[in-house]
C-alpha cells in the first residue's frame, strides 16, 4: 500500500477509490485495511489543499456503491447456481440465508461496512440469497455514506480535534476486535450445539432428538 501522504490529488483519488471498490466487491481482497485507509484519507485532505474532501468522499461512496454492486451480481450470477447443484444439506442453509435477508438484509449491509471481512462477504450473499434489489441498493448507498464518505469526513475533523481522532481509533479498533471475536463465537457455539446433537436454533424432535424414529411395539 503507497504512502497516502507522498501522493498527488489525482493519485489519492484513484487509490482511495479503487481500494474501496476491491474490497467491496472482490472477495480475494477481504483482507484489504479499508477503514484505515479511509480515516488516514481524511487526515491527508486536511492536510493538502489541492486535495477537495467533497470530491474524495463522494466520490469513495460511489467506488463503495459500485463495489457492492459486483458483489451482488456475482453471488446472483455465479454463487447462486452452484449452490442450487449441491446436496440438499446445502439448500436447507440457502433457504435459511434467503430468510434472513429478506427480513434482516439491509441492516447486515449497513453494519457489515464496518467489520472488515464482512464488507467483502455480505453483498455476494445478498446476491446468492436473492435480496431485493430495492432493498440492497437502499442500504449499500446508506452504507457507503456513512462508512466510506463518513470515515474520511472524520479523519478529516479529527486532524483538528484531538479527542476525535481518540474515539476513531477507539471505534475502529472495536470493529477489527469483534471481526475476529464474533466468528470465534459462532464457531464455539456450533460446536457445542454439534456435542447437544443439534444446531443453534434447531429445536430437537419430539422423541427426544432421535432423528423421529419411533420405538417399535412390542406387539406384532
Amino acid at each position: 500500500m503507497p504512502d497516502l501522504t507522498e501522493l498527488s490529488a489525482g493519485a489519492l483519488y484513484a487509490v482511495v477509490w479503487g481500494l474501496v471498490f476491491v474490497e467491496s466487491g472482490v472477495l480475494v481482497a477481504f483482507w484489504m485495511p479499508g477503514d484505515t485507509v479511509l480515516f488516514t484519507a481524511g487526515l491527508v485532505a486536511q492536510a493538502s489543499p489541492g486535495v477537495s474532501l467533497w470530491l474524495l468522499a463522494g466520490g469513495t461512496a460511489v467506488a463503495a456503491t459500485a463495489g457492492n454492486a459486483v458483489g451482488y451480481w456475482t453471488g446472483a450470477r455465479y454463487g447462486r447456481p452452484w449452490l442450487e447443484r449441491r446436496p440438499p444439506k446445502v439448500l436447507a442453509h440457502l433457504a435459511r440465508a434467503e430468510a434472513f435477508y429478506e427480513r434482516f438484509g439491509p441492516v447486515a449491509l449497513v453494519v457489515a461496512r464496518f467489520v472488515p471481512w464482512a464488507r467483502t462477504f455480505v453483498p455476494v450473499l445478498a446476491g446468492v440469497s436473492r435480496m431485493r434489489y430495492s432493498h440492497f441498493l437502499a442500504a449499500t448507498l446508506a452504507g457507503a455514506l456513512v462508512w466510506g464518505a463518513g470515515l474520511i469526513v472524520l479523519g478529516y475533523f479529527a486532524a483538528t480535534v484531538p479527542w476525535l481522532k481518540t474515539a476513531a481509533y477507539a471505534v475502529a479498533g472495536t470493529a477489527v476486535a469483534l471481526s475476529v471475536v464474533v466468528p470465534v463465537v459462532a464457531a464455539v457455539r456450533r460446536r457445542l450445539a454439534r456435542r447437544r446433537g443439534h444446531a443453534p436454533g434447531e429445536e430437537p424432535d419430539d422423541d427426544g432428538g432421535r432423528g423421529g424414529q419411533r420405538p417399535s411395539s412390542s406387539t406384532e
